[in-house]
């Protein structure tokens, strides 16, 4: 519930924010300014070593001390960024970023100190602080954009300046907040911790790659295999299915933390069965439901005429998304077996996938074929994650009504791009059929929800 209220809070400000940018920026200029943020996502763990996820994991487990796992992160983020620094140059080569690359760094540099900022918030137990950032900082960047490309006219500099802006406010809230101040400490910056946090981080940098390739690299191939105005729409198109990923963030987030405390127990195998049954049925019934209102919510966010014809595009990424979310969820098996490694080999088979298929299928059917490419390496990836996660962790799954889900997703998002008649009727009569499928599994968890006793603490029940 906490991370609810957070993250929804952040959500809500950031659509405000889609029809700013569409509103403001043309395709070809939106299409920049979203390549550039997701270079940022990409560098990010690059130059961290990956150390966020490496507070979060060292940082709840006990048998580390919280401080010195921090410091030690901080430490590598500081050798990162001097490399960084070091190929500047080179990004001014790259067209896309000559204008931008001192900006760059700084988003980057400030991204990196409030995501290692954030996750120590998180592990220490500061959730409320955690979940109050999310809204904090998007408010701050929802002002930003404001002032720089509504009042100042300043555009992409604009959105990279917004950025930047928030996460030094971010940072300085964590720091003030969760009391960060006191922890960081040369005296804390241990060797031997250090070593053994890369041990499991580095392998999570090619991951985040690869991850990229899979999310990132179709735009790509549109800018060069179509034109920049389409990856515009696009990238437009994606936004709408980044609702599904807020859901799932919110539970994956409260997830995270009790897998990890819980990775000793002996019913972890049932533990996991039971979330990943509630899981799946949220992430079914939130898709249809995108899939069902995705041309008004769309036709909302994009006002500009420029961007018609992007909801035929977000429904196949909806699906995209829904496995994208199943696989996040079997990574949290190799979190807490410390199995890092093998999360790369699984996302080098969703980039391998998505290329071949984004090389095969964009000259025949332009930007519907990146986006069935980007379902399909989701779809892959999730698929192997099964098998090899059950060398560690070994839960039931209950195959024929994943099956059924996903072909019931596909069926809604069919009738959606072809529009037959009574199309509407249709896409209702199989988001009720979704609905039917997975209520039970769906009620128990408002039931397990209710009968909690810290729910009915809330309520003022004893």
């Amino acid at each position: 519930i906490i991370f609810a209220v957070g993250q929804m809070g952040a959500k809500v400000l950031s659509f405000f924010l889609i029809s700013l940018y569409t509103a403001v920026l043309t395709p070809d200029k939106y299409s920049t300014a979203d390549l550039i943020y997701n270079t940022i996502n990409v560098l990010y763990p690059i130059v961290t070593f990956s150390m966020a996820d490496a507070i979060l994991r060292f940082g709840v487990d006990k048998k580390y001390d919280i401080n010195r796992v921090y410091t030690s992160a901080n430490f590598m983020l500081v050798i990162g960024m001097a490399i960084f620094a070091m190929t500047l140059p080179i990004w001014n080569l790259i067209e896309v970023y000559d204008n931008y690359v001192l900006l760059l760094f700084l988003y980057c540099l400030f991204s990196s100190v409030r995501q290692l900022a954030a996750q120590y918030s998180r592990a220490a137990g500061f959730v409320k602080i955690f979940a109050a950032d999310g809204v904090l900082s998007v408010l701050i960047q929802f002002l930003c954009n404001l002032l720089f490309m509504l009042k100042l006219d300043m555009g992409i500099n604009g959105y990279i300046l917004s950025f930047i802006v928030a996460d030094l406010f971010s940072t300085l809230f964590h720091f003030t907040a969760s009391r960060i101040y006191k922890v960081v400490k040369l005296k804390y910056i241990d060797k031997k911790l250090i070593r053994e946090m890369l041990k499991y981080s580095l392998p999570l940098v090619p991951t985040y790659l690869l991850w990229w390739i899979t999310s990132a690299s179709d735009r790509l191939f549109v800018i060069e295999m179509v034109s920049e105005d389409a990856n515009g729409v696009y990238a437009a198109a994606y936004k709408l299915p980044t609702l599904l990923l807020l859901l799932t963030t919110m539970f994956y987030q409260a997830w995270q933390l009790s897998s990890i405390e819980e990775k000793d127990s002996k019913d972890l195998p049932k533990f996991y069965r039971n979330v990943y049954k509630i899981y799946s049925a949220l992430i079914f019934i939130a898709s249809a439901f995108l899939i069902l209102f995705a041309k008004p919510v769309t036709d909302i966010l994009l006002t500009d005429d420029k961007y018609a014809g992007a909801e035929k595009y977000t429904v196949i990424l909806i699906i995209s998304m829904v496995f994208q979310c199943f696989c996040q969820f079997m990574s949290s098996i190799y979190s807490i077996k410390k199995k890092s490694k093998n999360s790369c080999y699984t996302a080098l088979s969703a980039a391998v996938t998505n290329v071949v298929l984004n090389l095969v299928l964009i000259p025949f059917f332009g930007v519907y074929g990146a986006a069935a490419a980007t379902a399909a390496s989701y779809f892959v990836c999730y698929i192997i994650r099964i098998i090899d996660t059950r060398k560690y962790v070994y839960f039931a799954i209950n195959i024929p009504q994943m099956i059924v889900n996903t072909v019931l997703l596909i069926a809604m998002c069919a009738i959606f791009i072809a529009e037959p008649d009574y199309h509407i009727a249709m896409l209702i009569g199989l988001f009720v059929a979704v609905i039917a499928v997975n209520i039970k599994d769906f009620y128990g968890l408002l039931s397990g929800l209710l009968k909690s006793p810290k729910f009915q603490k809330i309520l003022g029940k004893k």
